[in-house]
C-alpha cells in the first residue's frame, strides 16, 4: 500500500494518503496561478477514501471557487493544501507533500493563458485549454 504523508508551511496541517495519486496536472490559467501563488499549480487526484487529516483540521479555511469546487488552505500560513468537489478532498497540492509521490505530470492545461512570462518546456503534453477527462 502507498502511503504519504504532506503538511501545510508552518506545520499546523497535517494529512496522510493510503492509495495512489493520479492524473497529475498543471495548470497555467490566471486563477490556478493566484490560488498557488506561482505561475502554475501542480496538482493531483486521490480518492477521498485514501485520504485522512492528520491533524490541524480545525486549522483549514475553505474558499468555494465555483459551485461544487473549492480549496484549502491553513489559516496561519496560506498553504494551498488540496481541492475540494463537493466537500470532499479531490485532489492534492504536489508541492506540500512530504515524499516524492513517483508521479510525472502528464497534462499541462490552459497553456494559452499562460503568464506571459512563462516559458513551458520542450516535450510535455500541452493544451490550450482543459485536457482530456
Amino acid at each position: 500500500m502507498t502511503r504519504l504523508t504532506g503538511e501545510c508551511f508552518c506545520g499546523a496541517v497535517k494529512y496522510q494518503i493510503t492509495g495512489k495519486l493520479r492524473d497529475a496536472r498543471s495548470c497555467h490559467c490566471s486563477r490556478c496561478r493566484k490560488v498557488f501563488s506561482a505561475q502554475a499549480s501542480a496538482y493531483a487526484l486521490v480518492e477521498a477514501t485514501d485520504f485522512n487529516w492528520l491533524c490541524g483540521e480545525q486549522h483549514l479555511t475553505t474558499y468555494a471557487s465555483q459551485q461544487d469546487f473549492g480549496f484549502q488552505f491553513c489559516r496561519h500560513c496560506g498553504s494551498t493544501l488540496c481541492g475540494l468537489y463537493k466537500n470532499h478532498v479531490h485532489g492534492i497540492t504536489l508541492g506540500c507533500l512530504n515524499e516524492d509521490p513517483h508521479i510525472d505530470i502528464g497534462q499541462h492545461i490552459f497553456v494559452g493563458s499562460k503568464a506571459s512570462w512563462e516559458i513551458m518546456p520542450e516535450g510535455v503534453t500541452q493544451y490550450q485549454e482543459r485536457g482530456p477527462d
